[in-house]
């Protein structure tokens, strides 16, 4: 992942890619209207064409070192180790990056994409907004149109992202079908997509959607688990004993996760949207309520999706906007049925518990996300030697969800 000469680069040649379908083992693939198969092939051809060009591979790399601001630090949770009385507590901090999330690493990489393909228009979805914020941030550093479509349900417990949205020059589209959330923003994206295939570039925000999405997305986050290893060793001497993120459509965490997913001795553990409890549905537990989840077909890709017995998509929830989604990557899935990695699921009380618990501690506010990710840690790091290490992914800040915690603490 990095040169003599202390360049990131993204290495393409490696095992764990999907097949030439787009399949990991039997998830994946590309489920789209005929209009948008040329789009697709040409996206493939694109992005494996830049990442074989080493010009383009330098720009990124320039930008994510002098833009961006990478790499992120590794952070020693001392106190929160104490605290528990278990396993040390490493957290990558992803929430120092530029724009406050992970989500600039693949904004940057796919705005990049667009503009050597030429297309001067980009589209986006968001939920928590902050993939919006990294599309409309990317957009105008290299002077591109941006739109991003946004469930009006999100725009309401986010504004202070739909403020930066549009500051930054975008154009924020307000969803009013189905849920209101992520989900739809994503049906509204891919319809505008199709109407102008011809001069608009998709900028997928989650390792999810048609193929090459999963794996791009994937291999333009892939610098966080890089980063990390190579962190780890440095600080604590060795390897992470577990590797944990949260998991929406799942970008921050395979990203950590693709560094480590060969070595057999770490634990990968995907943490989802318990919402108000697995019993009743309110929830965006793929993994854990196999009663309603159950492989199918969503927004062009193959993976677990929550439905009913008709095959309609639920409504889900999450106090977490970038968590509140009916379906998952599908190299999760595939790690999951593989038992290379494992999924659990913090509740919204949970969560917020561990929001103020991870600030009280140690200074560090986390994004509504990344605390799904803490609670785990919460209930895992005591069971554990002092010895071991837990390695955890905060994939972003917390600025953007004070208004929701707000309203929930001080009603």
């Amino acid at each position: 992942m990095t040169t003599t000469d202390g360049n990131l680069y993204i290495d393409i040649n490696t095992a764990n890619v999907p097949d030439e379908r787009g399949y990991f083992g039997e998830f994946g693939g590309r489920f789209v209207p005929e209009t948008l198969v040329p789009a697709l092939n040409e996206l493939e051809a694109a992005y494996l064409g830049a990442m074989a060009d080493p010009e383009f591979q330098a720009e990124l790399a320039n930008l994510q070192s002098t833009y961006v601001g990478r790499e992120t630090p590794l952070t020693h949770a001392k106190r929160l180790s104490e605290m528990l009385g278990g396993a040390q507590i490493y957290l990558k901090r992803e929430d120092l990056a530029h724009t406050g999330a992970h989500k600039i690493n693949n904004a940057l990489g796919q705005a990049l994409l667009a503009k050597r393909m030429g297309k001067q228009r980009v589209i986006a979805e968001t939920g928590a907004g902050q993939h919006g914020v990294a599309s409309a941030t990317a957009a105008a550093l290299l002077g591109l149109d941006c739109h991003v479509y946004m469930g009006s349900t999100d725009i309401k417990r986010q504004q202070p992202n739909v403020f930066r949205m549009r500051l930054l020059g975008s154009e924020v589209i307000a969803v009013e079908s189905g849920s209101k959330t992520l989900k739809d923003a994503i049906n509204e994206a891919i319809r505008d997509w199709v109407t102008n295939v011809r001069d608009t570039f998709y900028l997928l925000g989650s390792a999810l959607g048609p193929h090459p999405y999963p794996r791009m997305v994937r291999d333009f986050q892939s610098i966080i688990g890089h980063e990390a290893r190579r962190q780890i060793v440095a600080q604590a001497g060795r390897l992470p004993d577990v590797c944990i993120a949260c998991v929406g459509g799942g970008s921050n965490a395979i990203g950590l996760f693709h560094a480590f997913r060969d070595d057999e001795q770490i634990d990968l553990i995907g943490v989802e949207a318990g919402g108000r409890g697995i019993i009743g549905g309110e929830h965006a537990a793929r993994f854990a309520d196999l009663d309603v989840s159950r492989p199918g077909v969503l927004q062009g890709t193959r993976s677990y999706v929550m439905q009913t017995s008709d095959g309609n998509i639920m409504n889900t929830h999450s106090i977490s906007a970038g968590l509140d989604y009916a379906s998952v990557g599908p190299e999760h899935a595939y790690l999951r049925q593989m038992e290379r990695a494992h999924y659990t699921y913090a509740t919204d009380s949970e969560t917020l518990s561990a929001f103020q618990t991870l600030s009280q501690t140690e200074g560090i506010i986390p994004a509504l996300e990344s605390a799904h990710a803490i609670a785990e840690v919460i209930k895992r790091a005591p069971t554990m030697p002092p010895d071991s290490i837990i390695l955890v992914n905060l994939s972003g800040r917390g600025d953007k969800d004070l208004d929701t915690v707000m309203e929930v603490l001080n009603p």
